[in-house]
């Protein structure tokens, strides 16, 4: 690695890692803590993706490519993998059935919003928009789910109303949490694949920006993004939704793939260190 390279690498390390960092520590989780879940991510990236072709990889070369010691290597191999697929799984069904919600004109006023639901009343109940989008997930535990993250309420009739546009937790630090770990790594392998294949086959990755606007700008901004990057959104996921096996088991084709378009709004002080 040239050393113009290692500046620039250490320069984007350090920026990625203070809001990180800080989050960290608001949580309580110690440099200690972060190094252990550090050194086994090492091992297990050099252990599952550093392979020599035709080559079964071994605890010297995994040793050479991250500075770790043959023993430390070995001790790490052992350790299990940490895992939140509970968490995923549960993230991703409810994720779905709001999706559904917003794009399923079944579920729908007659003015094409969201319409409030039943629980189990009738082909346009909660219960059909959940079993038709959560697969075998109840849709009791559905509805407790999104009821527990503020995602929708229940009246005292019982009906059921939609209160954001994606499922997103308003309560529970761990959801939230979970959904970081889950876009981060998206965003940045994208960065990662326009490093190493960006000439040959780019992933888009954009953003707009400006850095001298004033605080009275930004209410307008956040409320106007929000809109057309929602409307973006919903329009991508009615493309996809039709594309995709789980919810449509005739559509034919090799291999499986997951994709999808991430956006996010961002706002931070010029005079801040960040």
């Amino acid at each position: 690695m040239s050393n113009e390279i290692q500046k620039t690498l250490t320069a984007a390390i350090l920026k990625l890692l203070r809001p990180l960092v800080r989050l960290l520590l608001r949580n309580g989780m110690s440099y200690g803590d972060f190094a252990d879940l550090s050194r086994w991510v090492f091992m297990d990236v050099a252990e599952k993706e550093f392979t020599l072709p035709e080559r079964k990889q071994s605890v010297s070369r995994i040793s050479v490519i991250t500075g770790l010691t043959r023993k430390e290597v070995s001790r790490l191999q052992k350790i299990e993998t940490p895992d939140d697929s509970a968490i995923a799984q549960q993230y991703n069904r409810a994720a779905r059935v709001i999706a559904g919600w917003l794009r399923d004109s079944r579920f729908h006023t007659s003015k094409g919003t969201p319409a409030e639901l039943s629980f189990d009343s009738g082909v346009d109940s909660f219960t059909a928009l959940a079993k038709e989008h959560s697969g075998d997930i109840p849709p009791r535990a559905i509805l407790d789910e999104l009821l527990r993250v503020g995602t929708v309420e229940q009246n005292e009739d019982g009906n059921i109303r939609l209160l954001m546009e994606a499922f997103v937790p308003r309560t529970g630090e761990k959801d939230k949490l979970h959904i970081l770990g889950t876009d981060v790594h998206l965003l940045l392998s994208t960065i990662d694949h326009n490093l190493r294949l960006g000439d040959s086959d780019p992933r888009y990755q954009r953003k707009v920006a400006y850095d001298n606007l004033p605080e009275e700008a930004l209410p307008r901004f956040r409320e106007m993004s929000a809109k057309k990057a929602q409307a973006l959104l919903v329009e991508l996921d009615r493309h996809l939704s039709a594309q995709d096996r789980d919810l449509n088991p005739k559509v034919k084709g090799s291999g499986r793939k997951q994709a999808g378009i991430g956006i996010y709004y961002f706002e931070q002080d010029m005079a801040s260190d960040d």
